[in-house]
């Protein structure tokens, strides 16, 4: 179930950014019609990533719809008894089949666990999240920032907001993540707000996970 609602952060996020920084500014007016969802299952969102790893959105697509056919239930449990072979043959490469049963045995045994994750950090999560095969940092950002909805986070390896940033605020010259680093600290504590909108500065489409 994919959760529509804009999060409760987000207009003083917007009227704080804006207020500081014209190119913010001019952004958040560009795109009024700003939503951050998520598809609101922990466990489909983290497997989907895997799936979709080094692939295009419209072959990762038809590998989950494979995948989700043959598993019939897309849960921790079911998954983590499923043969590889079984996997493979749904157009899944060896190694993301066995991402997806390590995935699901992290769920099962608690070293992963999203109910505990209200009460935990940023970087607490990310510890969680990294220690899956096949999850790395990036990803796990992304599940912050999509399915968490965390309001300041800024991932520094990410292309798109390496592009958006030299594109508006450095004159085309790519930063280091470093110096991406640097740069994000005047968005805080809403990062996540601008890199939503730097995102969306590059795609007409509306930005999802």
């Amino acid at each position: 179930m994919k959760t529509r609602a804009q999060p409760t952060y987000w207009h003083q996020a917007c009227t704080e950014l804006g207020a500081g920084d014209p190119v913010m500014a001019g952004l958040i007016a560009r795109y009024p019609d700003a939503v951050l969802g998520n598809r609101g299952d922990p466990f489909q969102t983290l497997a989907r990533a895997i799936v979709g790893q080094q692939i295009s959105v419209k072959a990762a697509d038809s590998v989950w719809a494979r995948f989700a056919e043959f598993a019939q239930h897309v849960t921790p449990g079911h998954v983590a008894t499923l043969e590889l072979d079984g996997l493979a043959a749904c157009g899944l490469s060896r190694r993301k089949a066995e991402y997806l049963r390590d995935l699901a045995g992290h769920f099962v045994d608690g070293r992963v666990e999203p109910a505990r994750w209200k009460n935990m950090d940023d970087e607490g999560v990310i510890a969680e999240l990294v220690d899956v095969r096949g999850i790395g940092r990036w990803t796990a950002e992304m599940f912050l920032i999509f399915s968490l909805r965390r309001p300041d986070v800024w991932p520094v390896d990410d292309i798109g907001l390496q592009k958006a940033v030299a594109r508006y605020y450095l004159d085309d010259a790519r930063p280091t993540p470093q110096a991406l680093r640097e740069h994000g600290v005047r968005f805080a504590p809403w990062r996540t707000v601008a890199t939503w909108y730097l995102w969306r500065s590059l795609d007409p489409a509306v930005v999802q996970y």
